[in-house]
Formats: structure tokens, C-alpha cells, sequence
């Protein structure tokens, strides 16, 4: 039977494609089944709601009734969520990649009916334009391709299999040195833009996994190229982002990247991604320089995300689209005449302030922004003056038309978004964020868990497809952190679980690391492999630093074994392309110099101790909690160590070597000091 197969999903970009005149049919086996018995090829479209350009194919060709007729008559269509369904997206991306393409969405791939790629692009536009043929045209000519040519087809079929199958297998083992990471650093920042911050260049985009390298060199003390500063490189991106067009100046936010060198004009989507690893960030950077703008910039992020990102169950959203009423941005640009009408008499200063004028500074609107006092900190009372001026206007902007909300929770984007919650509210002293990470903790193990196994997606009370390993990576994290700041044990256990699912399910017994998908998954070609981070950080990436951190945490020496396997099976990357590997080197640094605090004593006592821990940024710290009476593991370097004179007490260990007893949080400060040279060193 021929029709729109997308009304019972629960994809919310899915369910935009529901009436679309193309016969769509979700992935799965039923589709490929009706490939195979019709004789014909399939079309996938991968994309995702938040997509400016998926949107754009979607009213140019998928609404329209030609186009979805010859889409019909010779194709079966596919249509995929890459957020729901990551797994089926990295296969075809990668094969994308494979054929010479640059990647992005919508994703447009050609297949067999068995599923396998022989042919793909991305953006097709309805009619030949940009140096691209018409959708129609493609069409046809892949069509009469599989069927008057197949030697063709199969060819390119047969080198693409082979490709993907090489990359899933691939095994570049190796030894890394303790110098990986001052090296990689030392390259990146003699690739930022000194005025502007960031990699150079445009499009600009927030690579938390590369700003994050430059900051750990500068906490480590390395000496950078002549010329550079880890510290001046990862402030200036911090500051322009912070001030500039990407960041939502009224409601909070970052979105998801700059179209241009500056930082000024966004994509203006926001997802649940970008967010949680620049909370993370700001973070770690204000807890060293102390600098407001920073402050502020989390708090008001944290903000966002309660009022507009959190869902009733306690699960967080996966993004706000940038689109609303058609067009791009509408909902957050600015005419001049707009902020007259609502701050009367205060609008000059307004304007001065954010870079509003009647002919605008984006397609005749303003995008509100700061970058000309990027350099210039403004003061707490500047601040109190612009903020009642601001809530005026986003008041107003309230009542437009949103742009839509996928309200999908993501194992993954969660995971990362309860680790940053959990470790700002510690570092800010924000009980109330640590409640909320651990809020949708609760919701994720209480809805989100099946039979023992994790999921990666649920909605409207529907839980679809078994975890990625970034899934239980992200969670495995989020419950170490959630452990830390609260010292409860049933997080520690939580985080052994998400391992047990990855080793059980998702291990490469033959060339180490672990599989994207598990060994249980259906309705794939291939299992991919990869230590690469995209717009989130690879599981074999972040892996060994949080195996790292279970070990000293348990006493398990098996962990730290795992972490060794992991980092072994995939250094050879590090001499191929060292860019996508930011968290892999983490975890590396991670291994290499671990700064374990213990403190000793109840804990109501220990508080101002704990306290004391978080003046500092110490993104290698692992925070061991010995309540009286309890001992730690004999492998733990300060076992047989606790309380002195009844008192709390803090030991500060690096390898096999701990403080003296500290009593006194300034004494615990000097002593984290200490131990964070000797790291350096």
C-alpha cells in the first residue's frame, strides 16, 4: 500500500513530514522488505527539526505534488531523524564522505533495496541552481542509472561497502607519549583567530573539545608557541561568544554556530548539545579568572534551559529550531522602530549598547549583540541598568511566534547536559542545578530504561531504539558527576551499570575501543567504530577519562586496564587528523595526571572543606568522600588515612604520593596548588 507511513511516529521531525505528498516510510525493516519485493531503490533523507536547509528542501520538493510523484514512482522513500537515530546517520554520512562529498543536511542518499549506498549528496534544490542539477533530475537519472546501467551501480555499491567496512575495522594501535597533549595544544592556538577568537575563518563554531584543549594547557603551565597565549586564546573565544550574535542576549542560549568570522550572526537553532558543553566551559574558565561576564553567561543559560528547554516529567528537550513563521531568525532579530516602541525613553542607551540602528546589522534587522565592548568588561552596575531593559524586550518577544520545539529527550544530550548542571552547580554553589541534573537522571533511569538496557530516545511517553554507546558514556558521566555532588553511592553503582551495558553489548573484542551500536541492533549494514567527536564528543573519546575516574573511585583496577585498552586502540589516530579528537586527549590528560582529593569526615562536617575544592578549575579532579568509620580500598594511595583529632580532614594525591593531612579550606587551596604543578610538571 502506497501513503505517508510518518503519522505514528514520534519524532517531531518526522511527524513535520507527516503530510508531505511523498510516501515516506520510517527506517526499519518493513521499508527495506517493500524495497526488496517492488525491485527498487531507495532515497533516504536524513535531517533533523532544527535544520534550516532541511526545512528549505522540504517546502521546495517534499511538499510539492511533482516532485513527490517521480519521488514515489521510482524510489521507495525513507525518511530518518538523525538525533533519534545517530547510528543510521554516521553510515551514510560516512559513506557520503567516502564519494568525495563535504557532509551536512539534509542528508540525501540513494541505496539498494538491501540498504546499501551507492550514491548521495545533500542539499538538492528543486531547480538547477548554486552549481547544483534540479532534485527531479537527479532523480531520474539515478533511476534509469539502476536500471539500464547496474554493473555501474555495483560498482560504486561494492567500493562503498568495502570502504565502510574497512573504516568500522580499521586499527591504528599505538603507545601515545606523555607529550600528546602539549603538542596538540600548541598547534591549535597557532590556528585561532587573534581578534576575533575561534579557529579562523568562517563559519564559526563553539569546539568546546578544541578550546578546552588550549585552557587545560594553560592550567598545566605549558609554554605556548612564541606569540600565543592558551589563556588569551581561550578568553578572547569566550568573551566574543559570550557578547557576541550566537549568544541570545534576552532569553539566554547559545546557538548552534556563526555564519561569519565575527561571532554575529547565528544558525539560530539552540540545542541541548552546544549548551551543555559551554555551561561546562564558561565553568571551568570562571572558576580560575573569576571574570562576571562568564557568571552571568551560565546562570543565564541555566535560566533558558529551565523556562524553556525542561519538560514536565523532568526529562530536558533536544532544541528550538531556527526557523519561525518560514524564515530564519524571525523570532529574535530586532527593527529599530520596535525597541523604540517598547523602551521609550530608554532606547538610545539600549541601542548604543547592542549594536541596533535603522539599517541593521543582518538583512536590514538587528541581531542584538556586544562584540564592540568584547574587549571592554562592563560593571555590575552597567549590568542592573541594561537588565530590567532586557526582560521589556523579551517580554515582547514573547508574544511572537516560536519557533518550533523538538521536544525528544536524548539519552546522550541529557547525559551531557546533567554532568555540566551537576559541576556548575558545584563550582557556583547552585544546589538547585545539582536537583535539576538530578532530576532528569531520575527520568532517564525510571522512563528510559527497558529490560535492564538503556534507550536513546523517548517522547510523549514512547521509548524507541536501544542506546548508542554515546548514551551510556554521556550517563556513565552524568552519574559520576551527580556522585560528586552529592556523595550518594547509588550513582557510583548507576555509572558501574552503564559500563556493564557497554562491555557486555558494545566492546570490540578484536581491535579494542567500542562499537557505536550494540551487538542486539537491527536493521544495519555495518557497525561503525570511531574515536572522532562531531557535534558531540565520541564515546571512545570521553571513555578513558571516566573509567579512569570509576577506578580510583571503586578500587577496580579493571577500569583503569579498560581506560589503558581504549587509549591504546585508537593513538594511531593522533598521527592521521588531529582535530576531532579534543576529548580523546582529555581523557588522555585525564589518565596521565590524576589529582584525587579525599575528605575525610561526615558530611555536613566536610562542606567547607568540599568547598574549598571548587575555588579552583581542576578538570582532572576525582573527589572521594570517606564518611567516619569507612576506609578506603587498599589500592587508594591514601589508605589507612581519615579524620585527625575527630576532625574533617582533606589528602590531596597525586600517583602513589599524598598530602600531608589538611585541616582548613586555605590549607586544602595551597595544597591543590601544589598538586596541580606537580601534574604540570
Amino acid at each position: 500500500m502506497s501513503r505517508n507511513f510518518l503519522a505514528d511516529e514520534t519524532s517531531p521531525y518526522l511527524l513535520q513530514h507527516k503530510d508531505n505528498p511523498v510516501h515516506w516510510r520510517p527506517w526499519g525493516e518493513d521499508a527495506l522488505a517493500v524495497a526488496r519485493e517492488e525491485g527498487k531503490p531507495i532515497l533516504l533523507s536524513v535531517g533533523y527539526a532544527a535544520c534550516h536547509w532541511c526545512h528549505v528542501m522540504a517546502h521546495e520538493s517534499f511538499e510539492d505534488e511533482d516532485v513527490a510523484a517521480v519521488m514515489n514512482r521510482l524510489f521507495v522513500p525513507i525518511k530518518v531523524d538523525r538525533e533519534e537515530r545517530p547510528d543510521i546517520d554516521t553510515i551514510y554520512m560516512s559513506a557520503l564522505h567516502m564519494l568525495g562529498e563535504q557532509g551536512g543536511w539534509p542528508l540525501t542518499m540513494f541505496l539498494t533495496p538491501d540498504g546499501e549506498p551507492f550514491w548521495g549528496g545533500t542539499y538538492f534544490p528543486k531547480e538547477p541552481k548554486y552549481g547544483r542539477p534540479g532534485f527531479i533530475q537527479v532523480m531520474e537519472e539515478v533511476a534509469r542509472l539502476f536500471r539500464e546501467e547496474p554493473a555501474k551501480i555495483e560498482q560504486n555499491r561494492a567500493a562503498l561497502a568495502k570502504s565502510l567496512a574497512a573504516q568500522s575495522a580499521d586499527s591504528r594501535p599505538g603507545e601515545p607519549t606523555a607529550q600528546v597533549p602539549d603538542f596538540v595544544a600548541g598547534k591549535f592556538v597557532e590556528l585561532m583567530d587573534p581578534e576575533n577568537g575561534g579557529l579562523k575563518g568562517a563559519p564559526k563554531f563553539p569546539q568546546t573539545g578544541i578550546f578546552s584543549l588550549l585552557w587545560r594547557a594553560h592550567l598545566r603551565g605549558t609554554p605556548a608557541p612564541d606569540g600565543h597565549s592558551f589563556e588569551a586564546a581561550t578568553t578572547r573565544v569566550l568573551d566574543h561568544m559570550a557578547e557576541g550574535g550566537i549568544y541570545d542576549h534576552l532569553g539566554g542560549g547559545f546557538a548552534r554556530y556563526a555564519v561569519d568570522e565575527r561571532w554575529l550572526v547565528p544558525h539560530f537553532e539552540k540545542m541541548l548539545y552546544d549548551n551543555a558543553q559551554l555551561i561546562e566551559l564558561y565553568t571551568s574558565v570562571w572558576q580560575e579568572t573569576g571574570k562576571p561576564l562568564y557568571a552571568r553567561r551560565v546562570h543565564e543559560t541555566v535560566e533558558w534551559l529551565k523556562r524553556e528547554m525542561l519538560l514536565p516529567e523532568g526529562g530536558i528537550a533536544a532544541s528550538l529550531d531556527a526557523d519561525s513563521e518560514g524564515e530564519e531568525g524571525k523570532f529574535y532579530v530586532w527593527s529599530e522602530a520596535e525597541i523604540d516602541e517598547v523602551l521609550g525613553d530608554d532606547a538610545p542607551l539600549f541601542k548604543q549598547v547592542y549594536d541596533v540602528s535603522a539599517r541593521g546589522n543582518w538583512e536590514g534587522t538587528n541581531i542584538l549583540n556586544r562584540l564592540h565592548h568584547a574587549d571592554t568588561a562592563f560593571t555590575e552596575d552597567e549590568e542592573s541598568v541594561l537588565a530590567p531593559l532586557k526582560q521589556k524586550l523579551l517580554a515582547r518577544r514573547a508574544s511572537r511566534i516560536r519557533p518550533g520545539f523538538d521536544d525528544k529527550v536524548l539519552a546522550d544530550w541529557n547525559g551531557l547536559m546533567m554532568a555540566a548542571l551537576a559541576r556548575a552547580g558545584l563550582a557556583f554553589d547552585e544546589a538547585e542545578w545539582v536537583e535539576l541534573a538530578a532530576g532528569a537522571f531520575r527520568f532517564v533511569a525510571e522512563n528510559m530504561v527497558r529490560d535492564g538496557r538503556l534507550h536513546h530516545a523517548w517522547r510523549e511517553g514512547k521509548l524507541q531504539h536501544l542506546a548508542m554507546a554515546a548514551d551510556l558514556a554521556f550517563m556513565a558521566d552524568a552519574a559520576l558527576a551527580l556522585h560528586e555532588a552529592t556523595f550518594e553511592p547509588r550513582y557510583l553503582d548507576a555509572a558501574q551499570s552503564f559500563i556493564g551495558q557497554l562491555d557486555s553489548h558494545y566492546a570490540d573484542a578484536t581491535n579494542g575501543g567500542y562499537f557505536f551500536t550494540a551487538d542486539d541492533a537491527p536493521g544495519l549494514i555495518i557497525r561503525t567504530r570511531t574515536v572522532y567527536d562531531d557535534a558531540i564528543p565520541s564515546a571512545n573519546g570521553v571513555l578513558p577519562g571516566i573509567l579512569t575516574r570509576l577506578s580510583f573511585l571503586t578500587g577496580d583496577d579493571s577500569y583503569l586496564a579498560k581506560a589503558d585498552s581504549v587509549i591504546r586502540a585508537f593513538a594511531g589516530e593522533l598521527q592521521r587528523n588531529i582535530f576531532p579528537l579534543g576529548s580523546y586527549i582529555e581523557s588522555f590528560e585525564t589518565r596521565l595526571r590524576p589529582i584525587q582529593i579525599v575528605l575525610a569526615g561526615d558530611t555536613g562536617e566536610v562542606e567547607p572543606l568540599r568547598r574549598a575544592i571548587y575555588a579552583l578549575a581542576l578538570p582532572n579532579r576525582i573527589v572521594t568522600h570517606l564518611p567516619e568509620n569507612a576506609s578506603l580500598p587498599q589500592s587508594h594511595p591514601a589508605f589507612g588515612k581519615g579524620m585527625v583529632d575527630d576532625k574533617p580532614t582533606a589528602y590531596v594525591c597525586v600517583g602513589e604520593t599524598c598530602s600531608l593531612p589538611v585541616a582548613t579550606p586555605d590549607e586544602l587551596i595551597e595544597a591543590l596548588r601544589d598538586a596541580r604543578r606537580q601534574v604540570s610538571n
